[in-house]
């Protein structure tokens, strides 16, 4: 069969001049999403790409395959206390949604045994079970389902819930009388992520975001009235700031953070008055990055605050709201006594979990998540003028694998015990419940995976050396089958911004790939966590290189450690890690044969540029401020995918988008895909795949999703002749 031309966009030229640099972009015309032009274009494209990969089309059938077979599909969560109920989530055989579900506990909270969630059986109800949120049923009269936020009320009569049709990120807040079962009148449109209700349940608290996506407003709702009625609370009118909230552990207080990742503000919003407002106690103008969990000492509302005044990598201190709103601006904000000291080998995670028995403290050691435990007893004795402690020397649970992380899944105030998340790269997710007074884990459950021994495969930590010299790790996953001999197909994957980490968690889809013999390698380069605040801030703004070429220098590792055949090496990386993408591969295309580029932000440039889409103004404190500062905007520029692009032998390169995401939005690879075909001087395939319904996670559905990692890993396997 022969493959089609592909679509000819026309060009309309667009002159864009800041700093004495004029650039000339003629696909601009396809950011009008309702144009039926752009429409066209874009199933154009997708119809184009079906043709280029329909060869593909057994590949991706056995990968989905695979991917199905391996999936428990009628699997169950752990059932979690709260108030006099369990609540869990099924997911069912040929469903794409899960189903939430609850019981109620036969026992007072008040022992250990009580804790003791009950046993749980795919497709055997449990007595007096409620399914108490369908969202299959919810979906089912859409092509596009998510859910923003949930919240049940403490007596359990109530539950809130927000859901996007669209995929747009823009949800509507509904509530349901859990007694009676019907959905109340009221509706609140364009809600912002999360929802939280007052102890008494008669009051929820939404934020809501601009026309750029920032989330800038928190308002009151009181149930049973309509949204005309709303109060709101706080209006954040810095550009560059967003808002966040969250609840004290005792759900008396909500905490609302409003910043950027470099700094922020912090206030207090009482929950048992209706009729409070919130109380600013750390302002964005002293330039802090902090976070604040109320608790209760001796009887005395306190404050344990984490913050990065002592050092990059955070310390915690305890103080008062009234200690820090009533300081002197001319003087450094005095935090209190400090009760985790700074470390510059560990970072300490922004928030900490607070409960009656003691403070669980989530830290990075040694690269890797853990759970540490600090004591109500230590808190007393730096209060009282004892020296602070390194999150190091505090007791934690321990795990055997060398690499794995370790998270905080539930703590409720007054439990007995707490759940924690553990994952590693080959085993499977686990639930343990860790009891306050002896911290031995007890094992809930292990998320079951058909057809897979893990001693199959291997996980090995090894070190590249960038040009700096810079040792950046880089895991190494494989069959147990594949030597490091140099004849290796390899998928090297990549993020390196935002601080976040790609920590070790387990991935079936993954599985396929390796099976095939390929070797996956994940780029924990700069930009990212993984190796504490400084490896994150040696990789933006004006230092964001080095994210780009830390990634060349994890595969040019791989291929001098034998782990790849240089002529068969692919890359994938999504959002921020396709701008990663865009930027390698002018670097230097000739070191992969494929990359594959989800919701790529490869038009960078021109969405900072403009404070009025979402990645822009809040974004200056990521990658600077190119509108003001002309050494930004020329750094920026230096290494923009869209604007980089050179006459080259590309590889073969797969863009995948969303016609409705608002964080990267379609017109970025809409534009890179026909500027990287006009320059291309080999054969290789260069495509755009759309998703006409999804969002930035693409389609809903477990199914659907399935489908489109299949996709993926077939482009990717093709191309390294597998």
């Amino acid at each position: 069969m022969t493959t089609p031309a592909p679509p000819a966009a026309k060009k309309v030229p667009t002159k864009r001049t800041r700093h004495g640099d004029t650039f000339c972009d003629p696909y601009e015309w396809m950011r009008d999403k309702d144009d039926p032009e752009v429409l066209e274009h874009l199933r154009a494209e997708n119809a184009y790409t079906d043709a280029v990969t329909a060869d593909q089309e057994p590949l991706r059938t056995a990968i989905y395959d695979e991917i199905k077979r391996r999936t428990v599909e009628n699997d169950l969560s752990v059932p979690a206390r709260r108030g006099a109920w369990w609540y869990f989530v099924r997911t069912i055989e040929g469903e794409q949604h899960p189903v939430f579900c609850r019981v109620p506990a036969a026992e007072e909270a008040s022992t250990l045994a009580a804790w003791t969630p009950p046993e749980v059986i795919a497709g055997v109800p449990l007595n007096d079970e409620q399914t108490y949120f369908d969202t299959n049923a919810e979906a089912s009269e859409h092509p596009f389902y998510s859910l923003g936020g949930m919240a049940v009320s403490e007596d359990g009569t109530l539950l809130a819930y927000s859901e996007d049709t669209s995929g747009d990120e823009h949800f509507t807040l509904r509530l349901r009388n859990l007694e009676t079962w019907e959905t109340l009148p009221e509706s609140l449109e364009n809600v912002h992520y999360g929802v939280h209700l007052s102890p008494d349940g008669e009051r929820a608290y939404y934020v809501k975001a601009d026309s750029a996506w920032r989330p800038y407003r928190l308002w009151q709702h009181a149930v049973g009235t309509s949204a005309t009625e709303d109060r709101l609370l706080l209006e954040i009118e810095d550009i560059t700031q967003w808002m966040g909230t969250g609840l004290s552990a005792d759900r008396q207080q909500l905490v609302i953070e409003s910043g950027n990742s470099e700094w922020n503000a912090t206030r207090l919003l009482d929950l048992t008055d209706p009729e409070a407002a919130p109380q600013l106690i750390v302002p964005a103008e002293r330039r802090v990055l902090n976070s604040v969990e109320p608790c209760e000492v001796d009887g005395e509302r306190m404050l344990l605050v984490t913050h990065n005044q002592q050092g990059p990598n955070n310390a915690v201190s305890l103080t008062t709201a009234e200690a820090l709103a009533n300081q002197d601006d001319s003087q450094p904000l005095d935090f209190g006594p400090t009760l985790i000291q700074h470390d510059d080998a560990v970072k300490l995670d922004e928030g900490l979990a607070v409960t009656a028995a003691q403070v669980l403290v989530e830290a990075r050691i040694n690269a890797n998540p853990s759970v540490r435990l600090l004591s109500w007893d230590t808190v007393r004795q730096v209060r009282d003028g004892a020296q602070g402690v390194k999150a190091s020397s505090l007791p934690g649970p321990a795990f055997e694998d060398p690499m794995h992380s370790v998270s905080v899944v539930q703590a409720s105030y007054d439990a007995p015990l707490f759940r924690v998340r553990y994952s590693s790269w080959l085993v499977p997710d686990r639930i343990y419940d860790i009891p306050h007074q002896d911290p031995l884990p007890v094992l809930r459950r292990e998320t079951p995976v058909n057809d897979y021994n893990p001693e199959d495969y291997r996980a090995v930590r090894e070190w590249a050396t960038a040009q700096d010299g810079t040792e950046v790790p880089v895991t190494v996953l494989h069959h147990k089958d594949v030597r490091p001999d140099g004849t290796n197909p390899a998928v090297v994957y990549g993020y390196g911004s935002y601080e976040i980490s790609n920590d070790p968690g387990f991935g079936i889809p993954r599985l396929s790939l390796l099976d095939r013999g390929i070797v996956f390698a994940v780029a924990h380069i700069r930009g990212g966590g993984e190796m504490g605040r400084l490896w994150y801030q040696n990789g933006k703004k004006l230092s964001k290189k080095n994210t780009f070429t830390d990634f060349l220098t994890v595969t040019d590792h791989l291929v001098n450690a034998g782990w790849a055949d240089a002529s068969r090496i692919g890359a994938i990386g999504g959002s921020a890690g396709g701008l990663l993408m865009g930027a390698v591969v002018n670097l230097a295309p000739e070191k992969f044969q494929a990359i594959l580029a989800q919701v790529p932000f490869v038009d960078s440039l021109t969405t900072i540029l403009d404070p009025d889409m979402p990645l822009s103004a809040g974004e200056w404190e990521e990658w600077g401020n190119p509108i003001e500062d002309p050494e930004v905007y020329h750094y920026m520029k230096s290494y923009s995918p869209y604007e980089n692009i050179r006459q080259a032998h590309y590889p073969a390169i797969a863009a995948v988008t969303s016609l409705h995401d608002t964080r990267v939005m379609y017109v970025e690879p809409a534009k890179w895909v026909p500027a990287l075909r006009e320059h291309q001087q080999g054969n290789a395939p260069i495509v755009l795949k759309t998703e006409m319904d999804g969002g930035h996670g693409g389609a809903s559905g477990r199914y659907e999703k399935w489908k489109e990692r299949a996709w993926d890993y077939a482009w990717l396997a093709t191309f390294l002749g597998v």
